[in-house]
């Protein structure tokens, strides 16, 4: 189960419960694989609220890791989407949300945009 406290996100995705988080090493993980250098420079990045679906693919894959699942980037590219891809946009602005803090709406989550 998900403890929001420790910054977990709880995520269906087919018949499977996941836990999100983004652990230190999940951080370091986001941060080679956008190209910053450091934690402003991501939260900047993640704060403008647009993200491909590509930057959604590999937030939901590091932070799937993060919460102890061992998943490649190519089990998370499979995984099914039966409800489409809203649930994921808005567990990961939630856990961006619980990562970085700031003021995010579950009614404005994260858009994919074209890849």
């Amino acid at each position: 189960m998900a403890n929001r406290r420790r910054g977990e996100i709880a995520l269906e995705i087919g018949a499977m419960r996941y836990t999100l988080c983004l652990t230190l090493g999940a951080l370091a993980e986001l941060e080679d694989a956008f190209g910053v250098e450091d934690l402003m420079t991501l939260a900047e990045r993640f704060g403008t609220g647009r993200l491909s679906s590509r930057d959604l693919l590999r937030i939901l894959a590091i932070a799937l890791r993060g919460g102890g699942h061992a998943l490649s980037d190519q089990d998370v590219a499979a995984l099914p989407l039966l409800d489409g891809i809203a649930p994921v946009a808005e567990a990961i602005a939630a856990l961006l949300l619980a990562t970085f803090g700031g003021e995010a709406s579950s009614a404005n989550p994260p858009q994919p945009q074209s890849a």
